[in-house]
């Protein structure tokens, strides 16, 4: 049988995945897996879909060349502008999707968790496109640090509730998320933001977001005369934007995966979000993958100056890439990805959300060759975090 590092029929990524979740929750969960591949199959969702990815999000989103970024680091970059996705990141084409699902499914409620606020955004931004009721749980840290995000939901509709356990932040609030949707199983679809959760949650939202490594390998052909890139580098917390950025090369061994997450302080430091270097297998909110957590299993709180890889696991597919060897991991700490995002806006004139300025950040100390072409996924535009930018670099 040939090797693949997609999901198997039973909902698996090598050892890692599944669904460990109360036997309330079974239903909701069977109801999708049950469903999903029929529904995202059908030519009446398929034509819905790419209509509004095309007239709503505006993809295709453009391949961009960054030419001073490339003389400098004397290889080929190449990046993919999910920044100009419609609401300033990629996590609306998951949302565009699962609006669609759960009104095939017959439901009449949204709830979401968000840590960023761009997928608290992006999927307030689809209810109100679709009128359907949106609650978003953050946490409670997130919403302080990411108050213009908090806004835009509230904007749009939705009502946002905050997460007042743990560490307030992300795990937090999808714990809470996941508490509602026990509550309201009938009328509620929960949008899980990234690729994690149970079966079938992290193949649907990765099938989503593969919009985007299918338009790089168009885009790539168009410019550079070949489909595959020799490396496709993103920013890893649950790991939805790497996960479509790798979709259409999982399986092609000759493209290189660079995965790059949150160190944080440093690794060692106790204040880090480095999951592949810290975590052990274990389980959280709802499925099996690599996670930080202490002796006993407790779960060891994560940290990031960047709300959007906070995240204490990692999605079962990028753990597989992991153990597997098939991707590399690199863990960039907070200095070097904010030293990151304030070049790439002096060199190309492009503010990069936080958690993709973590990715550049490898280019300071991982040698690319000068023919090889690396495509970065620009994962979002940092308009949301002009404030932790103002106040690290006293601007």
């Amino acid at each position: 049988m040939k090797k693949t590092y997609h999901v198997d029929e039973n909902g698996y990524y090598g050892s890692f995945g599944g669904a460990y979740i109360p036997e309330m929750l079974f239903p909701n969960t069977e109801e999708l897996r049950t469903q999903y591949l029929d529904i995202m199959g059908s030519e009446s969702f398929k034509k819905e879909f790419d209509a509004l990815l095309k007239d709503y999000v505006g993809r295709p989103t453009p391949l961009y060349f960054a030419k001073r970024l490339s003389a400098l680091y004397n290889t080929k970059i190449y990046l993919k502008r999910e920044d100009l996705c419609h609401t300033g990141a990629h996590k609306v084409n998951n949302t565009i999707g699962q609006i669609l699902m759960a009104k095939r499914l017959g439901k009449t409620r949204i709830i979401a968790e968000t840590g960023a606020g761009q997928h608290g955004v992006a999927t307030a931004t689809v209810c109100a496109l679709m009128g359907m009721e949106c609650v978003v749980y953050m946490g409670a840290v997130d919403i302080k640090r990411q108050a213009p995000n908090v806004a835009r939901m509230k904007m749009l509709g939705a009502t946002v509730r905050a997460a007042e356990s743990g560490s307030k932040t992300l795990k937090d609030a999808t714990n809470e998320a996941i508490r509602d949707w026990i509550n309201n199983p009938v009328n509620t679809h929960y949008i899980i933001g990234s690729v994690v959760g149970p079966h079938p949650y992290p193949d649907m939202v990765a099938r989503f977001q593969s919009v985007i490594s299918k338009e790089i390998k168009s885009q790539l052909l168009e410019k550079e005369g070949r489909e595959n890139p020799d490396h496709v580098v993103a920013c890893v917390g649950g790991g939805s934007n790497a996960a479509g950025a790798y979709y259409h090369f999982l399986d092609t061994p000759q493209v290189n995966i660079i995965a790059v997450e949150a160190a944080g302080k440093g690794i060692h430091t106790g204040e880090s979000a480095a999951t592949s270097a810290l975590g052990k297998e274990g389980i959280i909110h709802g499925s099996k993958t690599l996670l930080m957590q202490t002796k006993d299993g407790q779960i060891t709180e994560p940290y990031s100056i960047s709300a959007g890889l906070d995240y204490p696991g990692v999605g079962p597919m990028h753990a597989h890439l992991f153990e597997s060897k098939r991707a590399e991991f690199i863990s960039v700490t907070d200095q070097d990805a904010m030293a990151a995002g304030l070049l790439v806006s002096k060199m190309e004139g492009i503010i990069p959300a936080i958690e993709t300025s973590h990715a550049f950040a490898i280019f300071e100390s991982r040698p690319f060759g000068k023919e090889e072409v690396v495509v970065v996924n620009l994962s979002g535009r940092g308009d949301k975090d002009l404030n932790t930018y103002i106040d690290y670099f006293k601007l």
